[in-house]
């Protein structure tokens, strides 16, 4: 059975999607974005998407800035985001706003609109990432690798998983969610949401991993390659 978290179709996609954009915050296709929302601007654009088809795309800004906090009014955008549903939310005592987007479908950004109660919109383009509305697209990924890899990465960084858990989980699933919670920087969680395919994202993830390893075990003065 298709795990179709959409609701509609790739046809149904929106031409202006409301933009939130977030340091160092990742989505992909089918992840899962749990999110707060307590800035006015960004309540204005949940009430919006909810009045639609509950997307947001979400997209980094291409300035340094704390993880998970939105980039200052005018900051320049990555052209590539990914379109969020919002699955759940629950309002606050205190006004804020608390949901989860599920990730449906990257796209470009064509050009920005004017603002709209203080949040930022654009035209996106979703065509060439047509195919993230398939099933998982069947490419290998090496995942004996993967895991011991993870294995080092982890203790490397004092995170602690349910190793369980992590063994059981799906290929793409597994390659989704490390890309989406591994502390990796900006560009490169840009460079995993433009990956071209599963395949491509697990080898960048585990080039990622094991960079940081050779530093770490160099003292933080090793090249990386």
């Amino acid at each position: 059975m298709s795990d179709n978290p959409f609701e509609f179709e790739f046809e149904d996609l929106p031409a202006e999607l409301p933009l939130f954009p977030l340091n160092g915050v990742l989505l992909l296709p089918r992840g899962r974005l749990p999110l707060n929302i307590f800035e006015q601007r960004y309540l204005n654009m949940v009430e919006y998407a909810l009045g639609r088809q509950r997307l947001i795309g979400i997209v980094q800004p291409m300035v340094d800035g704390q993880a998970g906090l939105s980039a200052p009014d005018g900051s320049a955008l990555y052209s590539i985001g990914c379109a969020g549903r919002i699955t759940s939310f629950q309002e606050t005592t205190g006004g804020q706003i608390q949901l989860t987007l599920r990730g449906v479908c990257r796209f470009a950004i064509i050009n920005e609109m004017p603002l709209m109660n203080s949040f930022r919109r654009a035209h996106p383009d979703f065509t060439p990432y047509k195919t993230d509305f398939s099933d998982d697209d069947g490419t290998a990924i090496d995942r004996q690798r993967l895991l011991s890899d993870l294995r080092a990465y982890f203790e490397m960084e004092n995170i602690e998983a349910d190793w369980d858990t992590i063994e059981q989980t799906p290929d793409d699933r597994l390659v989704t969610t490390l890309a989406m919670v591994c502390p990796f920087e900006s560009h490169e969680k840009q460079a995993l949401l433009e990956s071209a395919d599963l395949s491509h994202r697990c080898k960048l993830i585990i080039g990622l991993i094991e960079a940081a390893l050779r530093l770490d075990d160099n003292g933080g003065t090793a090249a990386m390659n």
